[in-house]
């Protein structure tokens, strides 16, 4: 969200669209990086129930490709209702040219992605080693931003850094407190003691998963439920792999919904907006990731087909 709507959200408004409209689609699809791989919760999840981290990652593709197509439509419907001006069609050459102009800044995934999948460095390497290339990119070849610009860009970027991490440690302390007095463990044992059909016990998962995401941030949520659900899962024959993408799932919903939803704040220091405003403009969105979440609740081949093709 900080890094797409930063430039997205600007160049929305200034294409006509309406703010709270620009706004609340960047917040909401800046959580699907959740489902696709290489996804820091779909490892948390599998370290905590010892499931194949490969496999998590390679059933994460259809369901998010699943929610990008959602996404999408209700962005070109509303789009359509809303009379947002389309721009014109410039052509492939124009494509060409532009893909040139973007040829340094795209490289940046490739070193990024491709330093992580071949063991070069690790995500959180990944992130010093974008900085840096990003910075030498901005300041030596494109030109656009100064070395007397550093100073100010390095503030911005401490100012929003410390809102975020200020956002996480109290998430964390306040997860810390729910742990120790047992009210997730409690909530899902009484909540699951009823001996649920599958499709039951999924919907169940749902609704704790939702209640938690409120309050808690995605790595506790799984740490501590995980656990709670897998063996129940595993009972009713619901497939574990499945079961984590469900779970991967509920934490993009986790991340739009307050009051600690850490993508509202986000876009909130970005379009100079209330929570409440960002929370409103959201809302629409997060209705297109619910359904999205039952589909791929309860069509567990969408998450299977593919590992069970390469596994």
């Amino acid at each position: 969200v900080v890094a797409i709507g930063s430039i997205m959200i600007p160049g929305m408004i200034a294409a006509g669209y309406d703010k709270r409209f620009a706004v609340g689609v960047v917040a909401t699809s800046g959580s699907m990086g959740i489902l696709i791989p290489p996804s820091i919760p779909m490892i948390v999840y599998a370290d905590a129930v010892e499931e194949s981290v490969g496999k998590m990652f390679i059933a994460g593709i259809l369901p998010g490709v699943l929610m990008g197509v959602f996404l999408m439509t209700a962005t070109w419907v509303a789009a359509r209702k809303m009379n947002i001006p389309s721009e014109p069609r410039l052509g492939w050459r124009h494509l060409f040219q532009c893909f040139m102009r973007a040829f340094w800044g795209l490289l940046l995934i490739l070193i990024v992605v491709g330093g992580i999948y071949g063991g070069v460095f690790t995500p959180t390497e990944a992130a010093a080693v974008a900085a840096v290339y990003s910075a030498f990119i901005a300041l030596f070849v494109h030109r656009d931003m100064g070395l007397k610009k550093v100073p100010e860009v390095m503030l911005d970027s401490a100012k929003m850094t410390s809102m975020l991490l200020f956002i996480i440690a109290c998430a964390m302390i306040f997860a810390h407190v729910l742990t120790e007095e047992r009210i997730p463990q409690e909530l899902a044992q009484s909540v699951l003691s009823s001996d649920p059909q599958p499709w039951m016990f999924l919907l169940m998962v749902n609704v704790i998963l939702w209640f938690a995401g409120d309050f808690m941030e995605p790595s506790a949520i799984l740490l501590i439920l995980a656990p709670l659900f897998h063996p129940i899962a595993t009972s009713l024959g619901i497939d574990p792999i499945h079961l984590g993408i469900v779970m991967t799932t509920n934490m993009e919903v986790g991340m739009i919904t307050p009051p600690v939803g850490l993508n509202l704040y986000v876009a909130a220091g970005l379009s100079g907006m209330s929570l409440g405003e960002v929370t409103r403009a959201a809302l629409p969105w997060m209705g297109v990731l619910i359904l999205a979440l039952l589909v791929i609740t309860y069509v567990p081949w969408l998450s299977l087909f593919l590992v069970s093709q390469l596994f």
